[in-house]
C-alpha cells in the first residue's frame, strides 16, 4: 500500500478555512454570488507573442523576416468586474484620470452596481461576496464604508501574498492575448 503525504503551508489563514468551509456547504450558490474586480492597463497595440506569430516552413527555407515593433504608446485602463458568468462591467477610465478612493468609489456607486442590477437580477438581494485586492484604493475607508453600506461581504485576499487575485492568472492575460496584435 502506498502513503500519500499531503502538504499543507504551515500557517493556513483562518479566513481561508472558513472560506473552503462555506464553499463546502454552499458549493454553486457561494461562487455565483462572488463578484471580482481589479484593473489593468490595455495598449493601444502590443506585439505578438512568438506562439502568435509561429508559421509552418519547410526545414530549407530561410526564417521570413520581421518587424520588430514595441508596445503602443497610448494605454487606457480598464477597471474589470465579473462573476463566474462573465464580464458584469468593462469600465475605460478616462485618459489622465487618477484611480483613487473617490473615484474607485463612485465607479462602485454609479456603474458597478446598476450593470450588476442590469445583467445579473436577483444577485443584489442575494448577497455579493465582493473579492479585490487589497491596494490602498480597495481598502481605504470610503470605500470599505460603501461596500458595508450595501452589505456585500468582503471576501479577505491575503496581504503581501504569493497568490494571484483571479484576474491576474485568467482573465487579464487571456483578454490581452486576444488584443493583441491589434
Amino acid at each position: 500500500m502506498k502513503i500519500v503525504k499531503i502538504v499543507l503551508p504551515k500557517l493556513v489563514a483562518v479566513s481561508v478555512i472558513n472560506f473552503l468551509r462555506r464553499f463546502q456547504t454552499e458549493q454553486n450558490d457561494f461562487l455565483g454570488r462572488i463578484i471580482t474586480g481589479d484593473e489593468t492597463w490595455v495598449y493601444s497595440w502590443d506585439p505578438e507573442t512568438k506562439r502568435q506569430s509561429a508559421e509552418w516552413r519547410d526545414f530549407d527555407e530561410p526564417r521570413p523576416e520581421k518587424v520588430r515593433r514595441k508596445q503602443g504608446a497610448l494605454k487606457v485602463m480598464h477597471m474589470i468586474f465579473f462573476d463566474m458568468n462573465g464580464v458584469i462591467l468593462r469600465w475605460p477610465v478616462p485618459i489622465g484620470t487618477t484611480i483613487n478612493a473617490q473615484y474607485y468609489k463612485k465607479v462602485l456607486q454609479d456603474k458597478l452596481r446598476p450593470a450588476i442590477r442590469k445583467k445579473r437580477p436577483g444577485l443584489l438581494e442575494s448577497g455579493i461576496l465582493f473579492h479585490h485586492d487589497n491596494a490602498p484604493v480597495h481598502t481605504a475607508r470610503a470605500v470599505t464604508d460603501v461596500l458595508a453600506g450595501y452589505k456585500w461581504e468582503l471576501l479577505e485576499h491575503s496581504r503581501y501574498s504569493p497568490d494571484l487575485a483571479s484576474c491576474d492568472f485568467h482573465l487579464f492575460p487571456k483578454m490581452k492575448e486576444h488584443l493583441r496584435g491589434q
